[in-house]
């Protein structure tokens, strides 16, 4: 009989435990770098982005979803964000999207059209939208990474319910060679805008 996937995940955590390889990686619940990311969940940034963003266990919060997308003001993602900032003692933030992202033109229409392969019936689609679900936009990527950092990025600068003056930045990473583009520099931002009340 074959082992099922998840036979041999609990396989191997009996060992891990039983041999003590937890011990390298324990820390604390808090940030070392005081930093929280958010970024994509792609398999190609697993090892990746901490290796290239020089992190260690515990040195970072990470938040992972499709796109590093914020795409709710008070949705999950921000509320993970404000926990990080206030309980976790992180002072900056750090939205990290990467090249190639599956996200980049996903068009609602194909998501559907496999969910109904999948065994969804169309009765239940028609139904969330008449109820005012818009699947067409909750279902929607985005046209460039950019763009969609810039976006995320904005949305947790101008939060209420986070403090003017922390740092968020923007990056895009390549998932072949980890090589990171600022898109905006969340120190630069917070000096230009301090500029601008003082002249005026």
């Amino acid at each position: 009989m074959n082992m099922s996937l998840l036979d041999n995940i609990v396989s191997h955590n009996e060992q891990f435990v039983e041999n003590k390889q937890y011990e390298q990686f324990l820390t604390s619940k808090f940030p070392d770098k005081k930093m929280v990311i958010l970024t994509c969940m792609d398999t190609r940034l697993t090892e990746l982005l901490p290796r290239a963003m020089n992190l260690r266990n515990g040195d970072a919060k990470i938040i992972k979803n499709a796109g590093a997308l914020v795409s709710h003001p008070f949705g999950s993602i921000m509320r993970s964000l404000i926990v990080a900032v206030y309980d976790l003692s992180a002072e900056e933030v750090f939205v990290v999207g990467h090249y190639d992202c599956g996200m980049t033109g996903l068009n609602s229409e194909k998501v559907l059209a496999k969910a109904r392969e999948r065994g969804v019936p169309d009765k239940l689609i028609r139904m969330l939208e008449h109820a005012g679900i818009e699947l067409d936009k909750f279902l929607t990527g985005f046209e460039r990474v950019h763009d969609s950092v810039l976006n995320s990025v904005e949305v947790i600068r101008n939060h209420p319910l986070l403090p003017a003056n922390l740092p968020v930045h923007g990056l895009i990473i390549s998932p072949e060679t980890g090589r990171l583009d600022v898109i905006t520099d969340g120190y630069e931002y917070i000096a230009s805008r301090e500029q601008g009340k003082t002249r005026r």
